[in-house]
């Protein structure tokens, strides 16, 4: 890739100050930004759209952001922060048992928000990869900075195909099926759309294959899934 795609954070919270907020200092850092006022649409949102990081709000009008918490960590490990003005440690405490991974009280200074979320994101890095570098033949996948490189020079992926190929790199010699492969690129809402991945793991064979119609990288496992098969381990 040419340059890193911008990360994805999704911010759930009913009050459009905070939203406002939130939205002009991340997009100013370089991050996507997606909205949701309600648990309902945040819940629609993680299904459906990519996202890197989520800031959720406790108090939500229709329903407990705990709730939707535990919903988002049944599918992903993507690190979510809890933005809260409660204060009580049982609440502080029952989030990051739902699965949050930080809890930041409302009212909070940006600067600390933004420093929480980047360790956050290398936390998540971190554990996703037990080094930075996987090599296939010429190709080389770098993990840590999202970005691929062909004979040593770069190699322009999407947004989509990364994540795909991220994933697949996280389970390497592993066979992921394909419903798993659409709930963690896609999000749950496309588990049974299986075209996309047939779609996407051609053009991906496409950039990373010497003969993208004998592939030996990027396996076609019939009727389970695809297999990222490296030549040499994580470095």
């Amino acid at each position: 890739m040419s340059s890193p795609a911008p990360l994805q954070v999704l911010i759930v919270d009913d009050e459009p100050a905070i939203r406002d907020l939130l939205r002009t200092t991340l997009t100013a850092e370089g991050y996507g930004v997606i909205e949701a006022a309600s648990a309902r649409d945040g819940a629609t949102l993680a299904g459906n759209r990519r996202v890197d990081l989520f800031l959720i709000d406790l108090s939500l009008p229709d329903g407990d952001g705990v709730a939707l918490i535990r919903e988002i960590r049944g599918w992903t490990q993507r690190p979510i922060l809890v933005l809260s003005a409660r204060t009580q440690e049982t609440q502080k405490v029952e989030a990051l048992d739902a699965g949050a991974d930080d809890f930041v009280s409302k009212p909070f200074g940006v600067a600390e928000l933004h420093a929480r979320m980047r360790v956050a994101l290398r936390n998540a890095s971190r554990s996703q990869a037990s080094g930075s570098v996987i090599q296939l033949g010429e190709v080389c996948i770098h993990l840590l900075d999202r970005s691929v490189t062909r004979a040593g020079q770069p190699v322009h992926l999407t947004a989509t195909q990364w994540r795909l190929l991220e994933v697949l790199a996280r389970h390497q010699g592993r066979v992921v099926s394909g419903a798993q492969l659409l709930r963690e690129v896609w999000g749950p809402g496309h588990s049974e759309q299986g075209h996309y991945l047939r779609i996407y793991v051609r053009q991906l064979r496409q950039k990373l294959e010497a003969d993208p119609t004998e592939p030996r990288f990027l396996l076609t496992e019939m009727g389970v899934g695809y297999r990222l098969l490296p030549t040499s381990g994580m470095v």
